[in-house]
């Protein structure tokens, strides 16, 4: 492990970060909202800060190892967050203060859409741009831009690649060279980035309006422009096609890259991940029409139309409102929360725990039961033609059981700060399955949580992103050792 590669590289990604604050301030100019002198002082302080650790750094040159790579995507993470939080604090009479800047950063960084934020149509236009800049970036990983640049300076990418990558199956590469692959990624990322900014204008969006929420649709964040969400525009076009680019982004982008490559579309079907996903929402769908369409909640028109928006916002994490959930009948706002605990397919920009994860533990299960009939049966665990490797079944395993520890653990932590239980069981399971929505008191913002629960929430976005391991590995003496 070399503290001086890692802090060179800290320093040139967080000069690079600070050249993010340029298009907010250009906003600021734009539409003269007077808070340009923010973003201004947040670059200097990010560009000073970066030039500290890399100029004493920058004649460090070594490839980096696995370890390193988790050093930096979870110093990175966090410090980026830290830095992205200046903005917020310091526009104004209005800004933030601490806990909740920094709260409202990590929310944007790691796509989670949970807000601290009241009032936010009468926010200035720069902030509203900043917070959906943020989960943009975030939304495929500060990280992964950076190994398509990095290389060329002379700094090794495949562990931070692997560090990043969402998902169990974290070694596949989608091109020989990482560089290439991530180059990729992006080209594809700012494609359906440029193609839903297109879709909302022509169904009615503004152009500030519709370039904010491509951002956050293709990042599957939820942050919006206006405190009612995609609820603001009563578009019926405009939900669906925001449907659309949710579930486009939900699936794997290795997927997306197939497609591109090769021109064609039927691997959609044929990915047993992706299958499950479209399964798994059609059937949450048609349980939710069934019990609004039952209880008279909606008119015959409105019961399809926000039964399927809400269910592929909340399923695949993104988090965006055309109706208040929390409030349907039964046991439908339950359903629907633990519906995001699924999340997306593993490559994709969606949180929770990944469809393939649960596949993988279904079929697992089975298994078990399969071998008490069987005892001496030789049974593979197969997704579609694959067998695979008991190590990976046992890795899910793993991070299943660490992430129901991790919940508890954190449950209980908020709830010690008076929050109620159901309150706190919502906000917890959606910082760590980046959703954003909560049950409760905390269903409309989070401004009024306790400010170590927002802290404790912060923590769980963080693993969350990271997807737990590679935060929990800094934690292990073993780790640390020669």
């Amino acid at each position: 492990m070399s503290l001086r590669v890692i802090l060179r590289i800290l320093g040139l990604l967080l000069m690079l970060f600070s050249l993010t604050m340029l298009p907010p301030m250009l906003i600021s100019v734009w539409f003269r909202d007077g808070v340009w002198d923010a973003f201004m002082m947040a670059m200097a302080i990010t560009v000073a800060t970066g030039l500290c650790f890399y100029l004493p750094n920058r004649r460090a040159q070594k490839e980096l190892r696995v370890r390193d790579g988790f050093i930096i995507a979870a110093m990175f993470w966090t410090v980026l967050a830290l830095f992205g939080s200046l903005p917020l604090m310091l526009f104004g009479d209005e800004a933030l203060g601490l806990t909740d800047a920094v709260f409202e950063s990590f929310s944007g960084l790691t796509t989670t859409g949970a807000t601290v934020i009241t009032g936010i149509d009468f926010l200035p236009e720069s902030i509203l741009y900043y917070r959906q800049q943020l989960q943009w970036l975030g939304g495929m990983g500060i990280v992964v831009l950076a190994v398509a640049i990095l290389p060329t300076l002379g700094v090794g990418g495949m562990a931070l690649y692997r560090t990043e990558i969402p998902g169990p199956l974290k070694d596949s590469k989608l091109t020989p060279r990482i560089t290439e692959t991530a180059k990729a990624l992006w080209y594809i990322y700012a494609t359906l980035t440029v193609a839903c900014m297109l879709a909302y204008m022509a169904a009615g969006m503004n152009w500030f309006d519709a370039l904010g929420h491509s951002f956050s649709t293709v990042a599957i964040g939820g942050f919006s422009t206006h405190d009612a969400s995609i609820g603001y525009f009563d578009s019926a076009a405009i939900e669906m096609i925001c449907v659309g680019f949710m579930l486009i982004s939900a699936f794997s982008f290795s997927l997306h890259f197939i497609a591109w490559r090769e021109k064609r579309l039927t691997h959609y079907f044929q990915d047993p991940e992706a299958r499950f996903l479209m399964l798994f929402l059609a059937g949450l769908t048609t349980i939710t029409v069934t019990t609004l369409w039952l209880s008279n909640t909606y008119s015959d028109i409105d019961v399809l139309r926000h039964a399927l928006f809400e269910v592929v916002s909340v399923a695949t994490t993104a988090g965006f409102a055309v109706a208040d959930f929390s409030g349907w009948p039964g046991a439908l706002p339950f359903l629907l929360f633990v519906a995001a605990f699924v999340g997306g397919c593993s490559g994709s920009t969606a949180g929770g725990m990944k469809v393939i994860r649960i596949i993988l533990i279904m079929k697992q299960g089975m298994r078990e039961v399969m071998r008490l009939i069987h005892p001496n049966a030789v049974i593979a665990v197969k997704v579609g033609k694959v067998s695979v490797p008991d190590s990976i079944a046992q890795a899910v395993w793993g991070f299943f059981s660490v992430y129901v520890l991790l919940f508890f653990l954190m449950l209980v932590g908020v709830m010690a700060t008076g929050v109620d239980q159901v309150t706190a069981w919502s906000t917890v399971g959606s910082a760590l399955n980046n959703l954003g929505p909560a049950l409760g008191e905390a269903s409309s913002h989070y401004g009024d949580m306790p400010g170590i629960a927002k802290w404790i929430l912060v923590f769980a976005m963080l693993l969350g992103r990271l997807e737990i391991f590679t935060v929990l590995v800094l934690f292990t003496p073993a780790f640390w050792r020669r």
